[in-house]
């Protein structure tokens, strides 16, 4: 029996020195690539094949490479994290392609998440929105209630956990036309508007976070859909819902 043939592809690849530079496609050629393979092995195999050349590799974020860490953002032939869907890039395979093909590869387009390098961004906007109320805040003077002693309804428990599912990988941002970061923000503020713990700074919370967001240059909800669709955790868009809603309510308090 012969051997299975691996794939010969083109690859059409965004490089970018860093922020400040202006970037452009380079083409290049890969052979016998193995339907097995995670994308991000395929970019392996070309850096190793570019690093024998004595061609400078190409940057690319990775870590974990399990669909956890929300590391692997990458733009593949126009959709956040290829042509699938409920997966990170990481977790796309070869198999997903055909021989001959061409990808087309770029980095998360967004203002919010300017170009570090090649196909790196910066997405420490989402970090400074997180830090501007994602958290709980506790006190433990010692007469703190034991968290398991708190009723939860299961069904609030249930959508607290799957909003917390986002791992901030930015697809969300990447996919929106308007660059906008609401399905993210809205699932950090659900995963704790639906909790009792997080209930004490919830209003303090949304206000918050919702500034930061429009500071970091996030642009608006337009209703579209796509970010729920690209999604890899398969984030509703329910949670949007909760966070307007949470933020009507805070500004009522505020008055």
């Amino acid at each position: 029996m012969s051997a299975k043939k691996g794939l010969h592809l083109t690859l059409k690849i965004w490089r970018q020195k860093n922020t400040k530079t202006k970037g452009q496609f380079e083409t290049y050629k890969i052979s016998d690539v193995s339907t097995d393979s995670s994308f991000l092995e395929m970019l392996d195999i070309l850096n190793e094949n570019l690093i024998n050349e004595g061609k400078e590799p190409i940057a690319f974020d990775h870590d974990c490479r399990e669909g956890i860490c929300g590391m692997c953002s990458l733009y593949i032939n126009g959709r956040a994290h290829g042509p699938d869907t409920g997966i990170t890039t990481c977790q796309l395979h070869m198999r997903m392609f055909k021989d001959g093909e061409t990808i087309v590869i770029e980095p998360w387009r967004s203002a919010a998440f300017p170009v570090i390098k090649d196909l790196m961004v910066d997405r420490s906007a989402f970090d400074r929105v997180m830090a501007a109320g994602g958290f709980i805040s506790v006190n433990t003077s010692g007469n703190t209630l034991d968290a398991n002693a708190i009723l939860v309804p299961k069904e609030d428990a249930d959508k607290a956990m799957d909003a917390a599912a986002c791992i901030g990988c930015g697809a969300c941002v990447a996919t929106c036309k308007n660059g906008s970061a609401m399905l993210f923000v809205g699932a950090k503020v659900s995963q704790f508007a639906l909790l009792p713990q997080g209930r004490v700074e919830a209003k303090r919370r949304v206000l918050n976070m919702v500034k930061a967001m429009d500071e970091e240059g996030f642009g608006n909800c337009s209703n579209t859909g796509a970010c729920e669709v690209e999604c890899p955790k398969g984030i509703s868009l329910e949670n949007i819902a909760r966070m307007n809603r949470e933020y009507m309510s805070a500004l009522v308090d505020k008055g």
